[in-house]
C-alpha cells in the first residue's frame, strides 16, 4: 500500500488538496481559520478502505435505488445491489467515487477530473463522460462543476460527498443547519424512499435552523424543489464554537443530509484526528434518491446529445 499523489489549488483564501480516486476533495484550509473544513484521512492510501466517501463524487446514481433497478425506455436494468444486498447505493461497489479519475487540468486556482464510463458498468446502459472541475472562487468559495454526457439513455445524478466540520471539535454538535426545504421523502426500515411530505411539525425541519446534536439517525433527503434551477443558496451551516458559517448554493433539487452518525474511522484522520459518530455532517446535493423508481420525483435520465451540468458552491465567512 503506498501513498497516492495530491494536488494543490489556492486563491481567495482557500487551499484545497485532492487525490484522483473518486476526484476526492481530500483537505481544505481557510485563511485564518486553523482546523480544517472536512474530513480527510491523513494517509492517502487508505482512501478505498476506510473513507466512507469522504470527498468523493458519487455516481453515476449518488444515493440509493430500490431493489437495484430500474426500468428506462421499457427496458429493465438490473444494478449492482452493493446496499444490504439488495439495493443499489452510489453507484455500486464500482461506482466513480472509488474509481480513479485523470486530471486533465491542473492551475494554480483550478483542477479538473475526468472518467469514461463504459456501456454495462455497475448494470447502467450507456458509454459515458463525467468531468468534475474545482475552483477557488471569490469570497473564499470553493465551487464544484459536474459535467456528463453519454452516448444512450441512462442515469445521471452526481454529489458532492465531503463531510463538514467547522471547528476544531470531535463532532458537530456545536453547529447548527439550516435548510431552504418544506419537504423531505421519508424513508423505510431500508432507508429507500416511500414518498414525500411536509417537513413542519417534524425532525426535519430545518427551515429556521437546527443543532445537528439530535437523536436518531438523520440520513435523508431534502426536498428543494421539483427540478433544476439556477444556482440559488439552499443551506447554511454554523459552527458556535468557531463562529464560521459555510454557505451553500446549488442548482439541484435535493439535498441530502446525512449527520455521520455511523462513522467509526479505524485510521488516523488529518491532523491525526480520530473520526467516530457524528464528526462530521455531509450535505449532498442531488436529485432525490429512487427517482429512477418514482415517476413523481425529478427526472435523472440523461440522453445522447444532451449535457448533464451541475453547479455547487461552498462559502465560508465569519461572524
Amino acid at each position: 500500500m503506498s501513498t497516492r499523489p495530491t494536488y494543490t489549488i489556492s486563491g481567495h483564501g482557500l487551499t484545497a488538496t485532492f487525490i484522483g480516486l473518486g476526484a476526492v476533495l481530500h483537505d481544505l484550509r481557510l485563511d485564518g481559520h486553523a482546523p480544517p473544513l472536512v474530513l480527510g484521512l491523513a494517509d492517502t492510501a487508505h482512501y478505498p478502505e476506510h473513507s466512507n466517501y469522504m470527498g468523493a463524487t458519487a455516481g453515476r446514481y449518488a444515493n440509493r435505488i430500490g431493489g437495484a433497478r430500474f426500468v428506462l425506455d421499457g427496458t429493465e436494468y438490473q444494478l449492482d445491489p452493493n446496499f444490504l444486498g439488495r439495493h443499489h447505493l452510489h453507484g455500486g461497489s464500482a461506482g466513480i467515487g472509488k474509481r480513479e479519475w485523470e486530471v486533465t487540468e491542473h492551475g494554480v486556482d483550478r483542477i479538473a477530473f475526468a472518467i469514461d464510463l463504459a456501456d454495462g458498468e455497475m448494470g447502467y446502459p450507456g458509454a459515458m463522460r463525467v468531468e468534475a472541475v474545482y475552483a477557488c472562487a471569490p469570497d473564499a468559495t470553493l465551487r464544484v462543476d459536474y459535467r456528463a454526457t453519454a452516448e444512450a439513455p441512462t442515469l445521471c445524478n452526481l454529489a458532492h460527498h465531503s463531510y463538514w466540520c467547522l471547528d476544531d471539535g470531535p463532532t458537530v454538535a456545536d453547529h447548527v443547519l439550516t435548510v431552504a426545504a418544506d419537504r423531505y421523502t421519508p424513508v423505510d426500515e431500508d432507508l429507500i424512499p416511500t414518498g414525500v411530505a411536509p417537513v413542519e411539525g417534524t425532525g426535519f425541519d430545518f427551515r429556521q435552523g437546527r443543532a445537528l446534536a439530535q437523536p436518531g439517525l438523520l440520513d435523508h433527503n431534502l426536498c428543494l424543489s421539483d427540478g433544476r434551477t439556477a444556482l440559488r443558496d439552499v443551506a447554511w451551516l454554523r459552527s458556535a464554537r468557531s463562529g464560521l458559517t459555510m454557505t451553500l448554493a446549488t442548482t439541484e433539487p435535493g439535498l441530502q443530509v446525512y449527520d455521520g452518525g455511523k462513522l467509526n474511522t479505524q485510521v488516523p484522520g488529518l491532523e491525526g484526528r480520530t473520526y467516530r459518530a457524528h464528526a462530521g455532517v455531509a450535505l449532498e446535493p442531488q436529485f432525490w434518491p429512487d427517482s429512477p423508481n418514482r415517476p413523481d420525483f425529478p427526472d435523472a435520465v440523461l440522453r445522447p446529445g444532451e449535457t448533464y451540468h451541475q453547479t455547487t458552491t461552498y462559502r465560508f465567512a465569519k461572524g
